[in-house]
């Protein structure tokens, strides 16, 4: 019997979670591409932001077939494999750097994007960090690779401190010590608006 994946559960369906999709795909290779289903549109939201919508397509692909390639050493306690995804898709920006330079100072150039998704169910942080984007461009060209890279997982992808850590491959504690250096240096540069959710209990 094979077992079914997709998100909906239904007659003779059975859902599993991102880590027990992985644990599939290591016997039956073609199922990793209901990961792909599940999480790709927010990966490639992600990696838009960073690279432009040129390459976001490219840099998706390469993402998840890195994924895929690596997918035998995933920690399949982990259920949800979007921190995992997430700091993949790190890496992958990071052999495109010419080109996210170029996107950034685009963007801190043109107008706020306006984003035509029903922001309903979304919290106002995020749709503040999206309506920020010229403004955190600018700014983030003066971070250390490292902190930018914790910064734009925090702001855009909504990212908790744990799975930031996890994305990353530190530890909460390095989380939060790099957070606190930047918070204040970030918040000067857009005028007293923090981009990160202070309040927001994070996990």
């Amino acid at each position: 019997m094979v077992t079914r994946v997709s998100r909906a559960s239904g007659p003779g369906e059975r859902l599993l979670s991102d880590a027990g999709i992985v644990g599939l795909s290591l016997r039956d290779p073609a199922s990793f591409a209901a990961l792909f289903d599940r999480h790709a549109a927010e990966i490639a939201q992600y990696v838009r932001a960073r690279v432009g919508p040129d390459l976001a397509e490219d840099v998706t692909a390469e993402t998840f077939l890195a994924a895929f390639r690596q997918r035998g050493r995933y920690d399949t306690s982990r259920a949800d494999a979007r921190p995992w995804l997430y700091g993949i898709a790190v890496r992958v920006v990071g052999t495109h750097r010419r080109a996210e330079a170029r996107y950034r100072k685009l963007m801190a150039s043109a107008l706020p994007e306006r984003d035509t998704q029903d922001f309903a169910g979304r919290s106002a942080e995020r749709v503040m960090a999206q309506q920020l984007r010229p403004a955190l461009a600018a700014v983030l060209g003066g971070l250390r690779r490292q902190d930018r890279e914790l910064l734009l997982l925090v702001a855009w992808a909504g990212l908790s401190y744990d799975e930031c850590a996890q994305a990353l491959g530190i530890t909460v504690s390095a989380v939060k010590s790099r957070l606190n250096r930047i918070r204040v240096r970030t918040r000067n540069a857009l005028g007293g608006v923090n981009p990160m959710n202070e309040e927001e209990t994070h996990g």
